[in-house]
This record gives structure tokens, C-alpha cells and sequence, in this order.
């Protein structure tokens, strides 16, 4: 009697456990259903205006297509014409131009920007207002600039005229066009930079400086041997960010030289724009949209590996 009833109760003491040991499978099912449905909707938008849009440019990028008649399969003759078209290759050279011009100067600049904030205030005020054009329309910004630059009517260049400088045609000059779009998104841009990479300094360690200052650094010796790598990661995500956004200027273009004066400023964006909706080459427009893809995953990787990305020297 006694062995059977321990023999109950260590069977029962076992059931329990296996009963604790066992998975809530109910409860993992409708764990993984709400999270499916919260993901749902960002899906869908991915799925139905960025994978399949993509899928179809590739296919579009081996035909020959002008919206008014069928898509015509011609394999790889979109591409070597590509890579014999002259004004291909100089729109590349004019966005290549652009984007060291516009990433040297914002990255340099966001970072001075984002060492002021880190050092000196945290102000929210402060940061609001640096963010600021970054809220305004692109769009905006290039027809302010437009007319403050203009060659007759600017008030840039009635300024320069008032301390003895030749009016500047900064939008009319093959050597200024560039430059001066670039200026224009380093502006607009600036301080959307500077904040990304003032929030990766607020995570490095505040023991660290005060390490540095028992030693003697100095301020700038502690940019170079503690902000500077332990911002690392944040900084290549940062640039990875900038350029590709760059690779992808369009609006400025549009709206202040249209690609001129010449081919000055048709970056590879107003080219595939020009294509695809004043010529109706749309296969065409699509090889050149899946050539430029190539080049920013190529660019984006190599970015990640030079600059060791996935590494931390924050313990």
C-alpha cells in the first residue's frame, strides 16, 4: 500500500513536471498571429510598391517597352547599349562628382555639428531647430535657393555686387552647377546627419572621457582616439545612408538646371527620369534603374566591410 501510494505520487509529481516542461504550443501560435499581424501592413506596402515594382523593372530591363505597345523581350541589347552609351557613362561621372562633393562636406560638417551638441549642449530646443530643414520639402528648399542664387535677380549675388564681385551664375556655369546642388541638399541635410550621429556618441560610455581627462587628453585628442572609433559602426551607417541618398538626387536637379547647362548636372536619376517618361524608353529606363541597384549594393557592402560595421569597441 505504502510503495503504491509513492508510487502515485511520483507519478503524479511527474506528470506535473512534464506538464511544466511542455511547451505552450497555444500560447507560441498566438504569439507568432499577432506579431504577423502587426507586420502585416509593412509588408504589404513592401511587397506591392517596392518588391514587385522591382520585379517587373527587372523583367521591363530585358524588353524593349514603350507603354503604348507590348513589352518586347530583347534580352541583353538594353544593356550593351548601356555600356555604349556615352550619355550614360558622363551621368555617371556628373553623380560620382556630386556625391564626393555633397557626402566630403556633410560628413564633415555633421560631425563638428554633432561633437558641438555632444560637448557643449543637449538642448531639445537646440536640436529642433538644426533639424529644421530637414522638415522642409526638398522641393521648397531648391526654389528658395533658386532665386536667391539667380545670376540677375538673386540676393546672393546683389550682395557680392555691393563688395565689388562679379555677378556668380551659379546654376549657368558648368564648373558651379554641381557644387551649388551639392550645397544646397548639404544644407538641407545637415542636421538630420549631425542628430544620427549625435545619438550614437550619447551611447558611448561617459567614463571613457572622463578616463581621457585624468590622463591630460585633450579635446581634440579624444575626437581622434575616443569619439572617432568608438563611433565607428554608427558613422559607417551614416554614410551608407548619405550616399546612397545621393547616388539617388533627382528633385533638386528638376527643379533648378533640368540636367543643364549641357549635361552639367543630368545625375544618373534625372537620366533614368528623362528615359522612362520625355523619351518612353521604359526597358531602357529600367536597365539603367537595375545597373545603378548594382552599383549601390556593391558600394553599400564595401562600405560595411572597410569601415567593420558589425564590430563594436563599446564593451
Amino acid at each position: 500500500m505504502a510503495l503504491t501510494s509513492r508510487n502515485a505520487r511520483t507519478g503524479s509529481s511527474a506528470s506535473v513536471t512534464g506538464q511544466q516542461l511542455r511547451p505552450d504550443v497555444n500560447g507560441s501560435t498566438r504569439e507568432r498571429l499577432t506579431a504577423l499581424a502587426f507586420i502585416a501592413p509593412a509588408l504589404l506596402g513592401f511587397v506591392v510598391f517596392y518588391f514587385w515594382p522591382t520585379l517587373r523593372g527587372i523583367y521591363f530591363s530585358f524588353t524593349e517597352y514603350d507603354v503604348f505597345n507590348r513589352p518586347e523581350f530583347v534580352g541583353l541589347a538594353n544593356y550593351t547599349a548601356l555600356f555604349q552609351d556615352a550619355i550614360f557613362w558622363n551621368a555617371m561621372k556628373v553623380t560620382l562628382q556630386y556625391v564626393v562633393i555633397n557626402i566630403g562636406t556633410q560628413t564633415v560638417l555633421a560631425l563638428l555639428l554633432a561633437v558641438l551638441l555632444h560637448r557643449l549642449t543637449r538642448s531639445i530646443l537646440v536640436r529642433s531647430i538644426i533639424v529644421l530643414p530637414y522638415l522642409i520639402s526638398n522641393v521648397v528648399v531648391a526654389l528658395v535657393f533658386y532665386w536667391m542664387l539667380d545670376a540677375q535677380i538673386g540676393i546672393t549675388n546683389q550682395f557680392l555686387g555691393w563688395i565689388g564681385i562679379d555677378a556668380v551664375p551659379f546654376f549657368g556655369d558648368q564648373n558651379w552647377a554641381i557644387p551649388t546642388i551639392a550645397f544646397i541638399n548639404t544644407w538641407r541635410h545637415l542636421g538630420y546627419t549631425a542628430l544620427l550621429l549625435f545619438a550614437g556618441m550619447l551611447m558611448i560610455p561617459g567614463d571613457v572621457y572622463e578616463a581621457g581627462r585624468v590622463d591630460g587628453a585633450s579635446e581634440w585628442k579624444m575626437f581622434w582616439r575616443i569619439t572617432l572609433p568608438l563611433l565607428r559602426p554608427i558613422l559607417a551607417l551614416v554614410l551608407v545612408i548619405t550616399v546612397i541618398g545621393s547616388f539617388q538626387a533627382f528633385d533638386t536637379v528638376a527643379v533648378t538646371t533640368s540636367g543643364g547647362p549641357g549635361d552639367a548636372t543630368r545625375v544618373i536619376q534625372y537620366y533614368i527620369f528623362d528615359l522612362a517618361f520625355q523619351r518612353y524608353q521604359f526597358g531602357y529606363a529600367s536597365a539603367v534603374s537595375v545597373v545603378l541597384f548594382l552599383i549601390l549594393a556593391v558600394v553599400a557592402f564595401v562600405q560595411l566591410r572597410l569601415m567593420r560595421a558589425d564590430e563594436s569597441d563599446v564593451a
